[in-house]
């Protein structure tokens, strides 16, 4: 049987799922797995296509220090215990800068024109490129696909690409990108199946988890989204602040002499629902809670998704729907109502019932605009990527390069 592995790495966990390669280059996910506690308590988990456990043991400190590490011990019990041999490997790379707009294979080359852009995501990419240095070195002809956060977005215009600075500086890559693309993109293959009347409207989809943002999309194609350069702007996250004056970090620099890694770190893990709240990054813990600090960070919220609808239904000229999509927004029924709440000037209202639900219209019928709940599958976009640019490129049969 022809597998493809998906990765997606981070700085305490490796993720993984494998896809069964069926006829006419259809998937089906077969394993659901991660690795986390990386370097403090590392714990592999994994479930069969039906969540039943499969796996769920421990190691010590020492065996699983790092990414790199994590990726061999899966690959290990993959291969040694599961029998499982994929022709290939995609990833989710969180940034790809002004040169990749489509998932690309990946060669040493590609590698080192992707560790430019560690700097614009610190918190991903460093752990995103670690497990394809490790496939490389140990499995070189095994094909490796990159498949980007930022891609979806690259159609966007000049006017949404652009900032307000000198032109070189838009030439060397400062410019608005977006995050969240796999996400948008999986939202936007799967709409025409759930909504095929607003499919190829202007639609407003909200991807609200840990890390949370918004994307203007019309006939399917991202034109706006509240992020940009990096993946600190626009909404508040569970660490990062989102939209922030720029003075505030000058501000850091000249009066709390901050140097500029100090800055770094403050702004990705100890800003947004964390330090508003003092409580916590989660919104669990938040909605939970009885800390009038909690309360503020769950209002802030709230408020700044209903803000940055507003731009972009701006930006659309007009509204068709909007989608709410990835943990808290699949998840959280209070954050779905608080939300509609902040869009009723568009004419938006909620049906509490379905919404109690987690039905996948949470609108009521005469709403002005219909509001949906679908659940993203990152996963599976990237292993369609990679299927796709395995079976397109001029290469040898791909049975032959699998891991052996």
């Amino acid at each position: 049987m022809d597998t493809i592995l998906v990765v997606n790495a981070g700085s305490s966990s490796v993720k993984f799922q494998v896809y069964s390669v069926e006829g006419e280059g259809k998937l089906r996910r077969q394993i659901k797995g991660q690795i986390d506690g990386i370097g403090s308590r590392p714990r592999l988990r994994a479930g069969d296509a039906n969540g039943n456990p499969i796996a769920d043991r421990a190691y010590p400190i020492e065996a699983v220090p790092d990414v790199p590490a994590a990726m061999g011990t899966a690959g290990e019990w993959l291969r040694d215990e599961l029998r499982i041999h994929p022709i290939a490997v995609g990833h989710r790379v969180v940034h790809g800068g002004p040169e990749y707009d489509r998932p690309v294979l990946i060669d040493h080359g590609v590698v080192a024109r992707l560790e430019r852009f560690v700097m614009l995501a610190p918190l991903h990419q460093p752990h995103n490129l670690a497990p394809i240095r490790s496939i490389l070195a140990g499995f070189p002809a095994l094909p490796q696909v990159a498949c980007f956060d930022t891609a979806f977005h690259r159609t966007h215009g000049p006017l949404a690409d652009h900032y307000a600075i000198p032109h070189q500086l838009h030439a060397e890559g400062v410019r608005r990108y977006g995050f969240h693309g796999l996400s948008y993109e999986y939202i936007a293959n799967a709409l025409p199946q759930i909504a095929p009347d607003i499919a190829k409207g202007r639609v407003i989809v909200a991807h609200l988890g840990s890390g949370a943002s918004m994307c203007a999309m019309s006939r399917g194609q991202s034109v706006e989204s509240t992020m940009g350069f990096t993946a600190l702007d626009g909404l508040p996250m569970g660490t990062r602040p989102g939209q922030l004056d720029p003075g505030v970090v000058l501000y850091l620099i000249s009066e709390k002499g901050m140097s500029a890694s100090n800055v770094q770190d403050f702004l990705y893990r100890d800003c947004g629902l964390k330090g508003l709240s003092g409580v916590s990054n989660d919104m669990r813990e938040l909605e939970a809670s009885s800390d009038a600090k909690a309360k503020l960070a769950i209002d802030y919220f709230a408020y700044r998704i209903g803000l940055n609808a507003g731009m972009l239904a701006a930006a659309l000229q007009g509204l068709d729907a909007f989608v709410f999509t990835a943990g808290i927004g699949e998840n959280s029924a209070t954050i779905r109502a608080r939300v509609v709440e902040q869009l009723g000037w568009l004419g938006v209202t909620l049906d509490p019932a379905e919404n109690a639900r987690h039905s996948k219209q949470i609108s009521r019928s005469d709403s002005r605009i219909p509001v949906y709940v679908v659940p993203t599958d990152e996963e599976l976009m990237i292993a369609k990527h990679t299927l796709s640019l395995l079976m397109t490129r001029p290469s040898t049969n791909p049975r032959q390069e699998r891991v052996s």
